[in-house]
C-alpha cells in the first residue's frame, strides 16, 4: 500500500497504536498480550501500519526544562504569498524550532520554539525568524507551563 493512501483502521489497529503511543519501547510480545492478539498478528499489523505511513517513526519525549531549554514560545508568522515551500526547509534547519505547522487564519505558520533562556529566545525570534525575507510579521506567545498529554 502506498504511504499516502488512507488505511482503514479497525479496533485492533487503534489498540496497537494506543499501546505504542503510550510506550514505544514495548516489545511486540507485550503489545500483543495487551491487545489480545498473537505475537505474529501484532507484528504483521505493526508492519502494515509502518508500510502505510501511519507509524512514521519512533521517538522519545523529553522534558525540555530538564535538558536546559527553559524558555518556550509559540511564534506565529505571516508570510509573503507562495513562500511556504522555500521557507519550510529553512525553518526545519533552525535547531530551536521544534514543531512547524502550516495553518489557516490570521497567520500562516505557527512554530514551537524552545531556547536556553529568554535572551536566546529573543535571538531566535529577532535574528533568525524576523530576518527572513519572506516573513512579513511575527507574534510571540510565551509558554509559562507545558503539559504533555501523550
Amino acid at each position: 500500500m502506498a504511504a499516502d493512501a488512507e488505511l482503514k483502521l479497525d479496533d485492533v489497529d487503534r489498540a496497537i497504536l494506543a499501546e505504542l503511543t503510550s510506550d514505544g519501547r514495548q516489545s511486540v510480545t507485550t503489545v500483543a498480550q495487551k491487545v489480545h492478539v498473537s505475537r505474529a498478528h501484532a507484528y504483521s499489523r505493526i508492519a502494515k501500519l509502518q508500510d502505510a505511513g501511519v507509524i512514521t517513526r519512533y521517538t522519545v519525549v523529553i522534558d525540555p526544562v530538564k535538558t536546559g531549554l527553559k524558555a518556550s514560545a509559540y511564534v506565529t508568522l505571516k508570510l509573503r504569498q507562495h513562500s511556504w515551500r522555500e521557507l519550510r526547509d529553512h525553518l526545519a534547519s533552525i535547531p530551536e524550532v521544534h514543531h512547524i505547522g502550516l495553518v489557516g487564519g490570521n497567520f500562516d505558520v505557527i512554530l514551537l520554539v524552545r531556547a536556553k533562556d529568554n535572551l536566546d529566545l529573543r535571538r531566535v525570534v529577532f535574528e533568525e525568524l524576523q530576518a527572513l525575507p519572506t516573513v512579513l510579521d511575527t507574534q510571540t506567545l510565551l509558554i509559562f507551563e507545558d503539559t504533555d498529554t501523550r
